[in-house]
């Protein structure tokens, strides 16, 4: 059976469930899972757990994530992107534009901030999902959130066509944040109907774009018994993670064995989550972490045997 991480590359029209099915159907295995939806139209990197690797998904979504997209400032739209229906048009000339301008408001949308999401998105509300109440034309109080942009820039000049205009902006963020969003926002902070009209994910989780797979390529490499060899260890999805490297073979049973350890008991400073690696295989054991009401302890999260 295969185990570990598969970076596949989205192609527009398709749903993240629809590339988890075909790929149950190529493998022959039902234990897949992605890590972070994407929209059927947006098209990117989207990193599969396979086997035992499914155990990761959780921390490679915590990775962060790197976005293309495309504003297109002069119409706004009921979902936020150009598959929605218009509601706001206004004329754009170059005159009333320029790069200072929308540079500047780009760059202030960088750092930690607020989102309402869009009222077509899978977040729930009184346990029904928001999209449920738009398709019923209902309106709900949507809860804010905050999101953290790490890095966010305009890619291209500014473009103009039939009374709109558009520019690219490349956008490093952590999970739940809505890229259609940030398009309307920087529209209404300039005053202007916007909307996202093109998105690619071009990084998740520490995986690119350029070294991910197609469905086609990756039935191929299995029909060849050779696609095992393309997937990554499950260690390279917890990366973003400090490491205890474990010499001691008895630390290492009683680390399988699921046991807590004083946090004095390894040298070096435990503040969060940390992963337990066997010096000689350089497999991962365990995922660890503070002990909620216990200070001096540490506690497993999860441990792979």
């Amino acid at each position: 059976m295969y185990n570990g991480i598969l970076p596949v590359y989205k192609t527009r029209g398709m749903t993240s469930h629809d590339v988890v099915f075909k790929l149950r159907k190529i493998l022959g295995t039902k234990k897949i899972g992605h890590t972070g939806t994407l929209d059927p139209e947006v098209d990117g990197v989207l990193p599969i757990c396979i086997g035992p690797a499914t155990k990761v998904s959780d921390y490679i979504m915590d990775m962060g994530k790197t976005y293309h997209a495309t504003v297109s400032i002069g119409t706004s739209t009921t979902t936020e992107d150009q598959t929605g229906e218009i509601i706001a048009t206004q004329r754009i000339s170059e005159s009333e534009l320029n790069n200072v301008q929308i540079d500047n408001v780009v760059a202030s949308f960088q750092g930690i901030i607020t989102q309402i999401p869009p009222m077509y998105s899978s977040v729930k509300v009184n346990g029904k999902k928001l999209y449920e109440y738009a398709r019923n034309n209902e309106t709900v109080e949507r809860p804010e959130r905050q999101v953290n942009i790490y890095q966010i820039e305009r890619t291209s000049d500014v473009s103009y066509e039939n009374n709109t205009c558009q520019f690219n902006l490349m956008i490093k963020c952590g999970k739940g944040t809505y890229i259609r969003t940030i398009a309307t926002d920087i529209g209404k902070a300039l005053g202007l109907p916007a909307h996202m009209s093109k998105l690619t994910r071009t990084s998740s989780g520490g995986f690119h774009i350029n070294e991910s797979l197609s469905l086609e390529d990756i039935s191929q490499l299995h029909e060849q018994e050779a696609l095992q060899e393309k997937l990554f260890a499950i260690e390279y999805g917890l990366k973003g993670l400090p490491s205890i490297y474990i010499e001691n073979n008895d630390i290492k049973n009683k680390i399988l064995n699921g046991q807590k350890f004083n946090i004095n008991d390894f040298n070096t400073s435990i503040s969060g989550k940390v992963i337990m690696i066997d010096v000689q295989s350089e497999k991962i054991l365990a995922i660890y972490e503070p002990h909620p009401t216990k200070t001096d302890e540490i506690k497993p999260k999860r441990v792979f045997n």
